[in-house]
């Protein structure tokens, strides 16, 4: 089989097994999302390997998913998705949930900058090694204003998050400037993919926790529903999903969508993540082997 080839980076992707993955050593991977599914949707698998290799995977979720409901009050919209999130969480291995609780869905009308601060202020309060969040050089195919808001935000308090210029109010509460050494990007679809993980033995464990978010899957088919009815399209996996049986129709998904991204490397499911290390040379060397890549 032809490998793929990361079509911007002309590279062979890193194929991640249980068995290669880097070992934790309770070093911590800030995960920032928008809403209470997209852990389980955009990277479960890779959370379930990442929490079994020893990784502490702290999960700041920005929104309260307010509106994420069908035939439910806010209020009640609120209790249900924030209960059924920390079930899916406990799943999937995430140590820890940190809850910003902006409304959802209007991100795009948030001041930018009040976004980045709450943001730094967890990088600096939490300290990780690491941070993933969704892909901004990656949005072919995202709809969501939220994932496109909170993926700027996010990147760019990854570097903010170094000064002691930016909101030195955080150091009054005993927080200094922290630096992340890796970001972990998804989305949608992700054009300059430098890891595959194979997720081939975490589909079940996958499953469980997607099945947590009830209300959310109401809401879900209740919108392929709408449609289908539309298209003039019979399903009997959505009619079935609309009646609250929600694992034949979300089990066919991720089948669908693991197996599509693990084909081209000759796996059963999988997912795909850009990563973007800090290259700190640990030696005098040249200009050339800089650009090449060619550092200790």
């Amino acid at each position: 089989m032809k490998p793929f080839i990361s079509p911007l980076l002309e590279t062979i992707p890193e194929i991640v097994t249980p068995e290669t993955l880097e070992k934790g050593r309770g070093r911590t991977i800030l995960l920032v999302v928008a809403h209470a599914d997209d852990p389980v949707f955009f990277l479960g698998g890779t959370i379930i390997l990442w929490a079994k290799a020893g990784w502490n995977v702290v999960c700041l979720r920005v929104t309260d998913d307010r509106w994420d409901s069908v035939g439910l009050d806010e209020a009640e919209t609120i209790k249900r998705n924030t209960e059924e999130f920390h079930k899916a969480a406990k799943i999937l291995g995430i140590a820890e949930i940190n809850e910003l609780g902006w409304h959802t869905d209007v991100l795009g009308d948030a001041s930018r900058i009040k976004l980045r601060e709450r943001i730094i202020h967890a990088i600096r309060r939490l300290k990780p090694y690491g941070i993933a969040t969704f892909d901004p050089e990656s949005m072919f195919f995202e709809d969501n204003l939220d994932h496109k808001v909170l993926a700027e935000a996010v990147d760019e308090a990854f570097w903010t998050a170094k000064f002691d210029k930016h909101h030195p109010e955080h150091f009054t509460e005993g927080l200094g400037p922290h630096g992340a050494y890796e970001r972990w990007y998804f989305g949608r679809t992700v054009v300059s993919v430098t890891h595959v993980f194979d997720t081939s033995s975490a589909l079940e464990t996958l499953l469980e926790a997607i099945l947590c978010h009830r209300t959310m899957l109401d809401n879900i088919s209740a919108q392929l529903a709408l449609q289908a009815e539309t298209g003039e399209i019979q399903s009997e996996l959505v009619a079935a999903a609309r009646s609250g049986n929600h694992r034949p129709l979300f089990e066919t998904l991720l089948a669908l969508g693991a197996g599509a991204m693990g084909a081209p490397f000759g796996l059963k499911a999988a997912e795909t993540m850009r990563c973007n290390r800090g290259h700190i040379p640990t030696r005098h060397v040249q200009l050339t082997d800089v650009l090449l890549g060619k550092i200790e």
